[in-house]
Parts: C-alpha cells; sequence; structure tokens
C-alpha cells in the first residue's frame, strides 16, 4: 500500500513539475510578448507620422518621390526603368490633349484659325490622337519621337499650348517635349529629373520612412511619411490615416487659381483647395497637430501672374495689383499667403490656436529647396517636441 502511494505520489510531483514547468514557460513567453511590445511602443513614439495632403495635381507625389531621394537610397535603375511607360504615356497623352483641343478651339475659337492644323500635319496629329486614345501605349521610338516633335512645333499647337489652363495640360509638357529624342533612345534609363516630372496619379496610400540628414549626422528624428491620393475618390481613404499624426503637410497649387478640377470641369482648383483645408483644420483630431502648409509651384506662379491676374479666382477677387515685375510677383504671393493665414485662424477653435503653424514657399523640383524645407519643417517639429516635454 504505501509503496502504492509512494508511487502515485511520484507521479504527482512530476506531473506538478511539468505544469510548473510549462506555466513557467508560458510566463516567459508572456513576459518576452510584453517586453517586446514595450520596446516596440517606445521605437514607435520616436516615429512622428505626417500625413500629406492636398488636392489632385498640388506636386505632393513629386515631394514625396524628392524625399525619397534627399533622405533616402534614392531610386535604383530597376525603379528608374519602371517609369518607362509612364513617362512615354506622359507623352502620348499630353500630344493627343493638345491635338484634340486644337481641334476643339478651331471649331468653337472666334480666331478660329489660329488653331487650325497645317493640312501636312494633320494626318501625323490624327494618328498620335489615337495612339494616346489606347490603354496599352507602345514604346516610344525615334520614329514617333520625331512626329511628335513635328506637330509639337506647329503655330496651332504652340497656340493650343498657351490656353494649356483650360486643357488640363500638365505641368511636364515642356520638359518632355523638349527632351523627345532622349526618351527614345532604345537604351533609354530615367534621371532623377524625368522621375521627378513623370506625371502618375496617386491612389491608396504610399508611405516612407526616414530621417533628415543635418551637416554631419541625423537628426534623431525619424518621420513616416503617408502620401494618399488627392482626387476627390481618392479622399474617402483619408480618414484611416487621421488618428496619431504629428503633423499635417498641406500641398495648395498657388499656381493653379485660374484653372479647374481634373475631375470637374466646373470647379475651380484653388476654390477647391480653399475648402479642403478648411475641412481638414476642422477635423477633431487635428486639434493638437502641427500644420505645415507648402504654398507650392511658385515657379510656375511667378510666371504665370504677369499673365493672368491673380483677381480671376473667386477667392481673389479683391486682389489689386500694385506693381510690375518682380515686386508684383512678391505682392501677388503674399496675398496669397494671408489668404490662407486668415483662413486658418478662421478655421481654427479658440482653444487650438496653440497648434503649430508654418507657411512656406516650395517648388517640388527644386531639390535644394525641398531639402531646406524639409530641415526648417524637422526643426519646427523638434523644437514642439522639446517644448511638450518641458525641456524649452
Amino acid at each position: 500500500m504505501l509503496s502504492f502511494v509512494t508511487e502515485h505520489m511520484g507521479s504527482l510531483c512530476s506531473k506538478n513539475r511539468r505544469y510548473n514547468d510549462a506555466e513557467a514557460e508560458e510566463n516567459a513567453q508572456a513576459a518576452e510578448i510584453e517586453r517586446r511590445i514595450e520596446l516596440e511602443t517606445k521605437a514607435e513614439k520616436h516615429i512622428q507620422k505626417l500625413l500629406l495632403l492636398g488636392a489632385g495635381e498640388s506636386g505632393k507625389s513629386t515631394i514625396f518621390k524628392q524625399i525619397k531621394l534627399l533622405f533616402q537610397t534614392g531610386f535604383d535603375e530597376a525603379e528608374l526603368k519602371s517609369y518607362i511607360p509612364v513617362i512615354h504615356a506622359n507623352v502620348y497623352q499630353t500630344i493627343k490633349l493638345l491635338h484634340d483641343g486644337a481641334k476643339e478651339l478651331a471649331q468653337n475659337d472666334i480666331d478660329s484659325s489660329k488653331y487650325l492644323i497645317s493640312s501636312e500635319k494633320q494626318g501625323i496629329g490624327e494618328k498620335l490622337s489615337e495612339i494616346g486614345g489606347r490603354l496599352d501605349y507602345p514604346l516610344l521610338t525615334k520614329e514617333l519621337a520625331k512626329e511628335i516633335e513635328t506637330l509639337w512645333e506647329d503655330a496651332a499647337i504652340q497656340e493650343t499650348y498657351a490656353r494649356g489652363n483650360e486643357l488640363q495640360v500638365p505641368d511636364c509638357t515642356h520638359y518632355f517635349m523638349e527632351n523627345l529624342q532622349r526618351l527614345a533612345d532604345a537604351n533609354y534609363v530615367p534621371t532623377k529629373e524625368d522621375v521627378l516630372y513623370a506625371r502618375v496619379r496617386t491612389t491608396g496610400v504610399v508611405e516612407i520612412q526616414f530621417s533628415p540628414v543635418g551637416e554631419n549626422k541625423k537628426s534623431g528624428e525619424v518621420y513616416r511619411l503617408f502620401d494618399v491620393g488627392g482626387q476627390r475618390n481618392e479622399r474617402r481613404k483619408w480618414i484611416h490615416l487621421f488618428e496619431g499624426v504629428s503633423a499635417v503637410i498641406f500641398c495648395a497649387a498657388i499656381s493653379e487659381y485660374d484653372q479647374t478640377l481634373f475631375e470637374d470641369e466646373n470647379r475651380n482648383r484653388m476654390m477647391e483647395t480653399k475648402e479642403l483645408f478648411e475641412w481638414v483644420l476642422k477635423q477633431p483630431c487635428f486639434e493638437k497637430t502641427s500644420f505645415m502648409l507648402f504654398l507650392n509651384k511658385f515657379d510656375i506662379f511667378e510666371k504665370k501672374i504677369l499673365k493672368v491676374p491673380l483677381n480671376v479666382c473667386e477667392w481673389f477677387k479683391d486682389y489689386q495689383p500694385v506693381s510690375t515685375g518682380k515686386q508684383e510677383i512678391e505682392h501677388a504671393y503674399e496675398f496669397v499667403k494671408k489668404k490662407f493665414e486668415e483662413l486658418y485662424f478662421q478655421s481654427t477653435a479658440p482653444d487650438h490656436v496653440d497648434r503649430v503653424f508654418k507657411v512656406y514657399r516650395t517648388t517640388a523640383l527644386d531639390q535644394k529647396l525641398v531639402k531646406k524645407t524639409f530641415k526648417l519643417v524637422d526643426e519646427t517639429l523638434r523644437r514642439r517636441n522639446l517644448f511638450e516635454a518641458g525641456l524649452l
């Protein structure tokens, strides 16, 4: 009997040891998971979430590409080559827009003769328009590039291009048309500049993690930048990204005061930007979020403002020119800047006025300017963090 009890007690102790060992192992695993979560949470706290917002064609995606070039490894050869079909598509779409636009203006404009394509080029125009309307574009060859050049140089096409703001002609048009033979080379690999000019509409959400580089070392801040499509049908995806944002970078293309939306040709782009900025400012989850306003496409703005009056836009109808040349450019820019500043304070609740708000003049294609701007943004956000931590 004693041996039976002893045997079973031994078995019981053995089971208890196994249970205790298993429990200890589970506890160790749980502790390890908890430690990892804690480390990840701490790591995440050092990563600041930046949201890149703005209407379609505001230059957001160009800013995004610049960040990749400036603060990451840039684009390798495979990535550069992946832009070849995009760039060729841009060329075909643009020449179709100009050809079809010239035909429309020749039929409807009072001075219709200016938009009549010369008879010897009409066949080329029809051919290129047909290619530009396809779903699959052929690779650009030297022969096709020569035909596009021939049509591009036609006086009617140049007159049409001068009215590009009415026809959704993209900003990359002149750049690509001046580089057609290089783009059509059999061994063509896009340059970084080609990639920056390439236009492809952002759909969904793309993100990049980076740390701005100082003179000798990294700033210590790590940012995760999110870019989302700016067209109306893409904006429903924005709301899912609104939580936990350190700063909103809002891009406004100030050169587009005389243009209409790609998705609604009865809607002025600047008026759309105004209402979109106002809506974003009023989102409850951005009560303490810093706002960095990029008044973008200044390079186009300074050329346009001397030809197209700012008051063609309803929002700027009270604008009065005071000078000419550079003085007038600066005067017009300061007027637009003031309009956005007034909108910011009108749309910000009195108890939220202490959130950071900065305005920057930007040209997304200017790498030096983008780098300088992001260093300023980085400095502003670091100072804000030190202030909130009671260290400043």
